[in-house]
């Protein structure tokens, strides 16, 4: 055995542990804050939640990401199925693929939107403060934000269906 019982212990507990943070932050952002603040703020109360919770979010998503890919390898390791890189011959290689193509898609859009979505609405606030606010652009970014928050849900269910694939193996 490549790996100790307790290595391996010690990483499906950690490795579920940043699942449950990861996805369960998304899942409550998507179907739960987003709507409310939707559905219950002026557009001036909703983005300063939004951005309060995506910021409370972040470093507990980076954290969890990259505890996933650590556990994840040690994982990959010990799992008698795996032959090597890029060996696809069984069907727990393929899904195990299609999982990390999901997450890849997840990281992107997890980027995009912390380097590229968050900063400007940052910036629109800041002009907001000002009276020199673009409301429809700010309105926009928004609407961008939800989204891809509802893309990456999307795709963490893909990623537990390919993981319960992989695990009935």
């Amino acid at each position: 055995m490549l790996f100790s019982p307790f290595i391996l212990s010690a990483s499906y507990l950690l490795h579920l542990m940043a699942t449950v943070i990861w996805i369960g932050g998304l899942v409550t952002l998507a179907l739960v804050v987003q709507p409310i603040a939707q559905q219950l703020l002026d557009p001036v109360a909703k983005a300063q939640l939004l951005e309060a919770a995506h910021k409370r979010f972040q470093p507990l998503a980076n954290i969890s990401l990259s505890v996933l890919l650590l556990t994840g390898m040690v994982q990959l390791a010990a799992n008698k199925f795996y032959k090597g890189f890029l060996e696809f011959d069984n069907t727990w290689s393929l899904a195990i693929l299609l999982k990390h193509v999901s997450v890849i898609v997840m990281i992107g859009v997890a980027a995009f939107m912390q380097f590229t979505i968050e900063p400007a609405l940052r910036r629109h606030a800041l002009l907001a403060a000002h009276d020199i606010d673009d409301a429809v652009m700010a309105e926009r970014l928004r609407k961008q934000q939800i989204w891809l928050t509802r893309i990456n849900l999307a795709c963490s269910a893909v990623v537990l269906i390919f993981t319960a694939i992989a695990r009935a193996q």
